[in-house]
């Protein structure tokens, strides 16, 4: 792929209290990662000699003194670093949220963000936060997806997408009480979750993705004896979700047995599951293989990617963190970047 041609991807190096930065240090380290995008990482400085010396790992970058420079270079064989100072070194204790490193992950996202609202870059990948430390630090939302939609003025739905492997899921509700959620089910958010997750697959270069929509209730309320919310909700949604016309023939079929749709997806027949709660699919994901999940941030004007997986304060600085979720949160952004670059 010609440097002209490569989606400007934003790399950044996470919590610094956690691992996020020895991830991106092994992540840069493999030759293949600068064949896939023009990559800018953004971040402190010392918290990236941090990372590589923690990580093992020498990695050669080119300074740029903004992110609006990162598209223009001829040579991008090496990752641009854009040096920005978040945070001293001497506010950060390893392990431990705190309000310094939350304040510096808003500041180096923010600046990301911008640089999207821009034209300047196509895509971020972002290394793993913690919401404790971003509340502490200034965080107003339930998650950084929230923060992402009012800072980027989406007025439409957006949800997060969990992914493994070829497998994707959404969400009607994600951080609620239980108690709650089925509050949240109704025929419109079902549509907007379902068809998201279809035109995100698109994006993905997946050429005809197949979306399961999950019931709500055990054996998918056995005929309304055990809930009405199949009957009165999700059916009704799948049936107007089939009646539409779509890019690829046929996408949306449902809804099933929660217990046992994964089981179909895992064999192959379906690319995407709409679920109706964040446990009924985080569950199934994360045994499915906890160490390669993605988190998509779904809904938004420019594609936003991050390993499922947290901060790993336990292990942070002991060189032992698996870098494979961060590699395919990467390669997700960089798909979905040229997807982003190619219709903007």
């Amino acid at each position: 792929m010609s440097a002209s041609a490569k989606p400007v991807v934003a790399l950044t190096l996470g919590d610094p209290a956690g691992i996020g930065a020895e991830l991106i240090a092994r992540l840069l380290a493999k030759p293949e990662a600068a064949e896939q995008a023009n990559i800018v990482l953004v971040g402190d400085p010392w918290l990236w000699q941090e990372g590589q010396r923690i990580a093992g790992v020498q990695v050669e970058t080119d300074a740029v003194a903004s992110l609006a420079a990162v598209r223009g270079r001829a040579d991008t064989a090496r990752p641009a670093f854009l040096a920005v100072d978040t945070v001293d070194p001497q506010a950060v204790h390893r392990s431990q949220a705190e309000a310094p490193g939350g304040q510096s992950v808003l500041k180096v996202l923010n600046q990301c963000m911008d640089a999207a609202l821009a034209g300047q870059i196509d895509a971020i990948c972002f290394a793993p936060l913690n919401k404790q430390a971003m509340k502490l630090g200034g965080l107003r939302h339930e998650d950084e997806l929230h923060h992402f939609a009012e800072y980027l003025g989406v007025k439409g739905y957006f949800c997060e997408f969990n992914t493994l492997g070829n497998l994707w899921t959404s969400r009607i509700s994600s951080h609620v009480p239980l108690k709650d959620v089925a509050g949240y089910l109704s025929q419109e958010r079902i549509a907007q979750a379902a068809e998201l997750i279809y035109r995100s697959l698109l994006a993905n270069g997946i050429a005809e993705p197949q979306v399961a929509i999950a019931g709500f209730n055990p054996h998918n309320g056995d005929g309304g004896t055990c809930g009405r919310e199949e009957i009165d909700t999700i059916e009704p949604a799948v049936k107007a979700l089939q009646a539409r016309q779509w890019p690829t023939p046929d996408p949306f079929h449902g809804p099933f047995p929660a217990d046992t749709i994964f089981l179909k997806a895992q064999a192959g027949e379906y690319q995407a599951i709409v679920t109706m709660y964040h446990d009924q699919g985080q569950i199934a994901i994360k045994l499915l293989g906890f160490s390669r999940g993605v988190t998509v941030q779904g809904g938004l004007p420019v594609p936003i990617t991050t390993p499922a997986h947290g901060t790993a304060y336990d292990i942070a600085g002991q060189g032992k963190a698996s870098v494979e979720a961060t590699w395919q949160a990467f390669l997700i952004a960089c798909r979905m970047g040229a997807a982003h670059r190619a219709a903007t």
